[in-house]
C-alpha cells in the first residue's frame, strides 16, 4: 500500500519454476521466488503452500484501477495461478479464507472468491466512501476485521455466512492500522503512516478486548510497520518495516524489539504483509517483485 513507483515487465502467466536458493554466512538458507510476482503486497497460508498477491501492473500504484491483479499459490518449488487477472481486483493486499472463500482486500473494498466454484463473479464488500487503502484481514470467531489505514479505522463484518459477509460497520479508531493478527482475543495492530510522516503514534498496538477496544502502545519504536504475524512458539510477533526497511521479533511480554538479520544479495527494499508457516516466514518485498522466505 505504499506510494512509489517503479516499471519493469510484466510477467503473470501459470507456470512452473525452481525458485533461487542462497546460502548466508550462517548456513542457513534465504529462498528467494521472484517468476510469476509483480508487484506483491501480501501472502497468506493455503493448502500446505502459500498464496500471493499481485498487482501485475507496469508501475507500483496502491489506488489503481487497472484490474491487472491476481493470486498465486508457491507450493513445494512451484507457482500456479490461482486467481487470474479477471479484471476484478486492482492491487489486491491483505487475504483471509473462511469455508473456501478467499477474501482480498482491494483499494477501498473487499473482493470475496468462491474457491470451489472459481468461475463465479465474487462478492464485493465496499467500504464508505474515503476508506482507500484496505489493507489487512483478521478474525475472531464470526467477526472478520479490516483494517484501513488511510482513515484510521478499524471495520468489523459479520461472517457468520462466509458465503454471504455483511456490511462493514466501523469498530475502533487507531493510528494507521496496517498488518493485523488476532490471537487468543487479542488483537495485534501494525501502524504505518499513510502519508509518509513517520510519528511517536505509529507503534504495535494491542487490543486485549474485542467487546470493549481500547488500543494500547506493545512497543515504543515508530516505524512505518506493515505486516504481523505471531512466531511460532506463540511469545512473539514478526513486523515488518519499511522505514529502515527490514524485519524485526517483538517480544509479547515485555514489548521489546529486536531486528531480524537476514543476509540477502539485495537488501528488503519495501517488506509488506508475511506469513509464517511451518517455522518458515514468507516475505513479500513490494517493490522488488520477489517473496523471501526465511527460517524463523
Amino acid at each position: 500500500m505504499k506510494k512509489v513507483k517503479f516499471t519493469a515487465i510484466i510477467g503473470m502467466a501459470m507456470m512452473v519454476f525452481v525458485p533461487a536458493i542462497s546460502l548466508v554466512d550462517n548456513g542457513t538458507q534465504v529462498e528467494v521466488v521472484s517468476e510469476g510476482v509483480r508487484y506483491c503486497e501480501s501472502t497468506y497460508p493455503y493448502n500446505g503452500g502459500i498464496l500471493i498477491a499481485n498487482f501485475g501492473t507496469e508501475q507500483l500504484n496502491p489506488l489503481n484501477t487497472e484490474g491487472k491483479g491476481y493470486i498465486l499459490c508457491y507450493k513445494d518449488g512451484r507457482m500456479t495461478t490461482l486467481i487470474p487477472a479477471d479484471g476484478n481486483l486492482n492491487a489486491p493486499k491483505g487475504m483471509f479464507i473462511r469455508d473456501n472463500y478467499l477474501y482480498i482486500c482491494d483499494v477501498n473494498k473487499i473482493v470475496v472468491y468462491n474457491l470451489v466454484q472459481k468461475d463465479e463473479v465474487p462478492k464485493t464488500i465496499q467500504l464508505p466512501e474515503g476508506n482507500l487503502f484496505v489493507n489487512d484481514l483478521a478474525a475472531d470467531g464470526n467477526t472478520l476485521y479490516v483494517s484501513v489505514t488511510n482513515t484510521d479505522k478499524i471495520f468489523k463484518i459479520d461472517i457468520t455466512d462466509a458465503a454471504s459477509p455483511g456490511e462493514a460497520q466501523e469498530w475502533v479508531t487507531i493510528p494507521g492500522p496496517n498488518g493485523l493478527v488476532i490471537g487468543d482475543g487479542v488483537m495485534y495492530v501494525a501502524s504505518y503512516p499513510a502519508d509518509g510522516n513517520t510519528g511517536e503514534k505509529h507503534v504495535i498496538y494491542r487490543i486485549g478486548d474485542l467487546s470493549k477496544p481500547q488500543p494500547q502502545k506493545l512497543t515504543t519504536v515508530s516505524g512505518q510497520y506493515d505486516g504481523i504475524a505471531f512466531s511460532s512458539d506463540g511469545n512473539s510477533l514478526y513486523v515488518t518495516n519499511w522505514t529502515p526497511a527490514g524485519l524485526s521479533r517483538v517480544d509479547l511480554h515485555t514489548g521489546n524489539l529486536s531486528p531480524f538479520e537476514i543476509s540477502l544479495e539485495k537488501d528488503l527494499s519495501g517488506p509488506a504483509d508475511i506469513t509464517v508457516s511451518e517455522g518458515k516466514i514468507y516475505i513479500p518485498d513490494l517493490p522488488a517483485s520477489r517473496v523471501v522466505i526465511v527460517a524463523e
